[in-house]
């Protein structure tokens, strides 16, 4: 069986423990039922467990899971220990062998080639009459596994090692927490993920398309989608211009030479489309980052202490040849536009700059309510030849960071091994809502780039010296931040940023023409607004502005054409106000002005009594 990591914390590891030793029960019950089945890999993992099977043409299907769980159960009761051993090479490959494990045996040969097992031998793990390689750890006994903890999910194919040109085998999942409650509540929590899926709201709102013609994770922005990305966009320009940023365009392409100084082809060049042979003899890439592009303007002119720090800002096209089965709607993908841009500051600049740079993100992310998140500051492992530079500069960088997010009480965790290749960089995760954690954005501490592009500035004292560089992205790309906001907010946007802002519903044909002029006011104040002057009755039409989650709904009547007001519906909330036509106009106007998140209930509207 691979063995996982466990995590340091004892409820961590005992979840581990538990799911292992589940995977093992599995394995015995399915046993039961295909004797001659052959076992490949079963490793715990997250939300569960796992074990692959050749069933050698008489395989279980989806209607067997109960008749297994069943077996399992029993498993369980009869309190089996979980009991360790080890066996030489030649006795592991002798039972193996004998039990036609051929999956077994090769793993078997491999470890002992790689010098992974132990001084004792190979390690296996028997419960009743059940054995396997492993190398834990277990449960005491399967009496320990809780009661209604665990259930079998799916089955699924898989590849032997993950290679398609190996045996299909048959993978069967199974979910497994602490507690009957705990896997309650997980079942419920992914069932809402489907519902919230942004590759599913995203067709059903409209927003965004993947066409098989153009390419496997290359998007294309419907004009719904679009209006969210401008949107976004707009609000980093603004708190960009206002933080002193200037903005910058640069080319999508660029020869070879610029990414070999920078050092990017040796580690990044199995993630950049293949080179373009140019004029016989030069080769042009795709950008797969804007970073070295930002150090040719600040390079282009003679810099002064006076000049810093110097702010370089651009929402850049990139692209990165992900691997085909790593794709996933907006979240993964090979085209993406980054909220991207540089800080060159002097030494004695840069702990005030990286501090405003996390006030920043904080602004961003408690402004668009995207729950709790953590904080990694990710560390370079000097063991690793990964990393460039010596390591006083790593310690001394690394020191700096560490030091400004200790001064703004920001409570983090630090990993090795998670830096850039030349420098140190905080990462924000946040959980979706099935809990599993993402990398939505990171800001970097870059001390290698400035010698390598022989970036300088003049300082007070007349000598040349080198900036530091903070590289930045804080709304991470439009495609990774908008399948986080299509999620968490089940497709319902605030009207600053809502495709579609308004939806009027007349009442009858006779306030139609009042609704258009309506309309005809707000869109002359750039608001997106429609009519809803379809031929469906009036309950369907407001139905269909929910279903489509538009943030307002101005139902207009005759009362409302005779008092010059309108009814206003919000989306999430039940209880509807009569408001003054001027009143509703000028509060939708503070409501843009502030991007307002009027998408939760406790956002009350700007209007008054």
């Amino acid at each position: 069986m691979e063995q996982s990591e466990q995590q340091a914390d004892p409820k961590a590891n005992f979840l581990y423990r538990l799911r292992h030793s589940l995977a093992h029960i599995m394995a015995q019950a399915v046993l039961e039922l295909r004797p001659d089945a052959k076992l490949a890999f079963g490793p715990p993992v997250e939300f569960g467990f796992y074990y692959d099977f050749d069933f050698q043409g008489n395989p279980l299907g989806e209607n067997d899971l109960q008749e297994v769980e069943n077996r399992m159960r029993r498993i369980i009761k009869e309190k089996q220990p979980f009991e360790s051993s080890h066996q030489s090479l030649e006795e592991a490959l002798r039972a193996l062998e004998s039990a036609s494990q051929t999956y077994k045996v090769e793993y078997a040969q491999e470890l002992v080639e790689l010098g992974k097992a132990g001084e004792e031998g190979l390690s296996f793990y028997t419960n009743g009459p059940f054995i396997d390689m492993c190398e834990g750890p277990h449960l005491e006994h399967t009496g320990e596994v809780p009661k209604g903890c665990f259930k079998l999910d799916r089955i699924s194919g898989s590849y032997w090692r993950g290679d398609e040109k190996r045996p299909m085998l048959t993978r069967i999942y199974g979910l497994a927490f602490e507690s009957k409650a705990d896997l309650k509540d997980y079942i419920e929590r992914r069932k809402l993920a489907m519902e919230r899926d942004h590759r599913k709201l995203g067709d059903e709102l409209d927003l965004f398309c993947m066409d098989q013609e153009v390419g496997v994770g290359l998007p294309l922005w419907m004009p719904n989608g679009a209006v969210i990305r401008d949107e976004l966009e707009q609000w980093a320009r603004e708190e960009e211009f206002k933080a002193g940023y200037q903005r910058v365009s640069t080319p999508a392409i660029t020869r070879s030479k610029l990414f070999e100084r920078s050092g990017h082809l040796p580690y990044y060049a199995d993630s950049m489309y293949p080179p373009m042979t140019v004029d016989e003899t030069d080769e042009y890439y795709l950008r797969p980052m804007n970073c070295p592009f930002h150090h040719k303007p600040y390079d282009a002119r003679p810099r002064s202490y006076r000049d810093l720090p110097f702010r370089l800002a651009e929402y850049g096209n990139t692209y990165r040849y992900e691997k085909h089965g790593s794709l996933a709607g907006l979240l993964r993908v090979r085209a993406m536009c980054m909220n991207d841009a540089h800080v060159y500051c002097t030494p004695e600049q840069v702990e005030q700059e990286f501090q405003a740079i996390i006030d920043m993100y904080r602004m961003y992310y408690n402004h668009l309510r995207m729950g709790n998140f953590r904080v990694r500051l990710s560390l370079h492992d000097p063991d690793s030849d990964k990393f460039i530079g010596n390591k006083e500069e790593w310690l001394r960088s690394e020191a700096i960071v560490r030091e400004v997010m200790q001064r703004m009480e920001i409570d983090f965790d630090e990993e090795s091994g998670e830096a850039a290749f030349y420098g140190p960089k905080v990462d924000i995760q946040v959980k979706n809502l099935l809990g599993r954690e993402e990398t939505v954005s990171t800001c970097q501490l870059d001390f290698v780039m400035a010698e390598r592009f022989d970036l300088g500035y003049v300082d007070a004292d007349g000598a040349r010296k080198r900036p530091f560089i903070i590289h930045r992205a804080p709304l991470s790309t439009h495609e990774r931040m908008i399948s986080f906001l299509i999620e968490f907010y089940g497709g319902a946007f605030p009207t600053w940023m809502a495709p579609l802002q308004v939806m009027m519903v007349p009442v009858n044909d006779q306030v139609r023409e009042y609704a258009e002029n309506l309309a005809h006011t707000l869109r002359q104040d750039l608001f997106r607004v429609e009519v809803d002057s379809s031929d469906e009755s009036f309950n369907k039409r407001i139905r269909n502005a929910v279903t489509h989650k538009i943030p307002n709904i101005w139902i207009i009547g005759a009362k409302e054409m005779e008092n010059a007001s309108i009814t206003w519906r919000r989306y999430c909330v039940k209880e509807q106000l009569n408001v003054g036509v001027a009143q509703a106009h000028e509060a939708l106007r503070k409501m843009r002005q502030a991007r307002m998140m009027d998408n939760f209930e406790d956002v009350a509207l700007p209007v008054e009594g």
